[in-house]
């Protein structure tokens, strides 16, 4: 939402979802209803500006008719009325507004053509205001209504809300939220549901169908009859092939599709991996820079050690991945507003639906990581399209699965995310979300050219989000890591002798001259005293106790206390995963590109080979979500229950993956 001033009027402009209906089915339905009629009255919105697309009016008017109905001052806006005049579409908006009563403008959203105008007649009109339309559903249903009416208006059920007859059609459409609402009235609600069950039955034996589709039937009659008045005329080649019909001839073929889809996948993959190999490295250079400079100007202290390997390197080792992350979002915006998403989710509709799935699961999969380096939060916010609570249910309890950006520096086991998901998914809709599956429609976009302004506000919104969660809940993560592999430090005592071997090897080695030969072994001893020092003031903290106490439980995995520390700030931050195993092994780096010496360490330890780190990619890829990703999976999901099964579950599932495979690997 966002105030605009129109001819020295300002006005608050509120955008809605986007939406086919006004039935409570899907969460953008209901928001969208809610807002239009508020439960208070001076929330209630001077007018509506309903944006359609001009070349599928008969199907957009459907949304058109059901806010009339309610009594708002609506003005039409067609929209992408130049993509429309190139398909032969020509639409008089005067006469189109004189058969329906309310003003038409004709728009387009990419150059802001006519939007004033729009505003300038949403004002204009929200003051004089309008009465609800009203249309004749046939003999069968206009008694009903008329009595469900007359009821609703003689006991002021809702009527300070909606209009009666609305209220009466929404019964017999049984939507469900607003059956909810007149229940405040037991006895009304109780006749208003005989008189309903009574029609519905009439309906059922004589006609064999139902209120809800007379009443569609009836909606879209009246349409038919507004854009037969000769208000939209169409050139007579009505057989010719638009550009985007004879796109999906090939871009959604049987055969060629699946491979083409593949083929964008893929090459987004390797533009997003090679070309932001570069910037990334620029952003690793700048925070190894920044740590460098801090660490020279500060005294030696838990202040300094705090700033720079609590903040600068915890948050370099994040930041170093948002290029990655942007790359993939502009390229995964350029998708959406070309159109071939939706084709995507079209292609994909019948795979998902044999894993219990829906084909608008396809989106939110993609967003969290499906194409390696998203994230879980928005992908968990898109699954808000999905009309099945169910549906809905088992995508945002899987999507955690994918590889998002937080997991790039631990692995790239895409596919793996993508089984993993698609088998629990599965799981889940065969046990304990059953339910009925829900037909899969989706409107297919026009292709058309993205602009530059779209990518860039789509990017950038998906970005800062990653951005905010790294400058606050990541900084604050970083920060309680380091304070629990500090804490409580080193016995004085049991730190004396290395303290004191060090300080010898360290006099030795800065009396030789640089160069001399018999210096490195001197410098190796010496690092080797102050990783051993390094390593038991580890084991004496918080972090450390704790990865011990836990290792007996870790051993079959391949894990030892090291990593189990860093798997438990994983919990926190993904991001924190490789940054914490650094540190664990007394390394002090946090750039998973550079930490050569990391593996070099890993390499060199007699507990890691390659079934450990295949045993670790695993769990990383399938464990508990993120802190953040678990407070939107609350948002989305309503209930602390599901939070508390995505950790556990996806835990031990994770344990069972992660042990399997390293049995199997050492076995090999």
């Amino acid at each position: 939402e966002g105030y605009v001033s129109i001819d020295g009027v300002e006005v608050l402009m509120v955008d809605l979802p986007g939406t086919y209906s006004l039935t409570a089915y899907s969460q953008e339905e209901i928001v969208t209803r809610a807002v239009l009629a508020p439960e208070k009255a001076e929330e209630k919105p001077m007018a509506v500006v309903d944006l359609v697309d001009t070349s599928a009016l008969e199907r957009n008017l459907f949304l058109t008719v059901q806010i009339m109905e309610m009594g708002l001052p609506v003005v039409l806006a067609c929209n992408m009325m130049d993509e429309a005049r190139k398909a032969g579409i020509q639409v008089d908006t005067k006469e189109l507004g004189k058969q329906l009563g309310i003003p038409v403008v004709a728009t387009v959203a990419r150059s802001g053509e006519g939007l004033k105008d729009a505003l300038r007649e949403a004002i204009a009109f929200g003051r004089r205001g309008s009465a609800p339309l009203n249309i004749s559903y046939g003999p069968d249903l206009d008694p009903v209504l008329t009595k469900m009416e007359r009821l609703l208006a003689e006991k002021g059920l809702l009527t300070d809300r909606y209009p009666a007859r609305w209220i009466a059609l929404k019964v017999l459409e049984n939507d469900s939220e607003i059956l909810r609402q007149v229940e405040r009235m037991p006895d009304v609600a109780a006749q208003l549901r005989a008189d309903r069950e009574t029609v519905a039955d009439h309906l059922r034996d004589t006609l064999q169908t139902s209120p809800e589709a007379i009443i569609a039937d009836y909606r879209y009659g009246f349409i038919r009859g507004v854009l037969r008045s000769g208000a939209v005329r169409r050139e007579s080649a009505k057989d010719r092939l638009e550009l985007s019909d004879k796109l999906d001839k090939v871009l959604t073929n049987t055969l060629f599709g699946p491979l083409i889809m593949l083929g964008v996948l893929y090459a987004m993959f390797q533009l997003t991996f090679v070309i932001g190999a570069y910037p990334q490295g620029w952003v690793e250079d700048g925070f190894g820079w920044l740590g460098e400079t801090v660490s020279a100007l500060m005294p030696d202290g838990f202040l300094k050690s705090l700033i720079v390997s609590g903040v600068i390197d915890g948050l370099g080792g994040v930041m170093s991945f948002v290029p990655l992350i942007i790359i993939m979002f502009t390229l995964v915006a350029i998708l959406e507003d070309f159109g071939y998403m939706a084709r995507m989710a079209y292609m994909l509709d019948r795979v998902f639906r044999a894993f219990g799935l829906h084909g608008a699961s396809v989106m939110p999969f993609i967003i969290a990581g499906g194409i390696a380096g998203g994230c879980a939060i928005p992908g968990v916010m898109a699954t808000r399209t999905l009309r099945s609570p169910k549906e809905k249910l088992a995508t945002l309890l899987t999507l955690p699965y994918m590889a998002c950006g937080a997991k790039l520096p631990v692995f790239l086991l895409t596919l793996a995310g993508w089984a993993a998901a698609l088998l629990m998914a599965r799981l889940m809709r065969s046990t304990i979300i059953r339910g009925e599956s829900t037909p899969f429609v989706m409107e297919l976009p026009p292709y058309r050219v993205p602009t530059l302004r779209s990518v860039v506000t789509h990017c950038w919104e998906r970005t800062w989000m990653y951005l905010k969660k790294a400058g606050t809940v990541l900084v604050a993560v970083s920060i309680l890591i380091w304070a629990s592999m500090t804490f409580p430090t080193l016995d004085p005592e049991q730190a004396a002798p290395l303290e004191t071997q060090i300080a010898a090897l360290q006099e030795k080695v800065d009396a030789l001259p640089e160069g001399d030969e018999a210096r490195t072994p001197l410098e190796e001893e010496l690092a080797a005293v102050q990783a051993t020092l390094a390593e038991e003031s580890l084991q004496h903290s918080w972090a450390g106790r704790l990865g011990m106490a836990i290792e007996p439980l870790t051993k079959p995995v391949g894990f030892d206390w090291r990593t189990d520390v860093a798997l438990i700030g994983g919990i926190a931050a993904k991001e924190a995963i490789v940054s914490t195993l650094g540190t664990a092994y007394s390394l002090g780096e946090q750039d998973p590109e550079e930490a050569t010496s990391l593996a070099e360490r890993l390499a060199q330890d007699p507990n890691w080979n390659k079934a450990t780190a295949l045993s670790l990619m695993l769990f990383v890829l399938l464990y508990s979500p993120c802190f953040v990703a678990l407070v939107v999976i609350r948002q989305e999901a309503g209930s602390w229950g599901w939070v508390a099964f995505s950790m556990i579950f996806n835990t031990v599932f994770a344990y069972g993956v992660a042990a399997a495979a390293y049995r199997i690997c050492m076995a090999l």
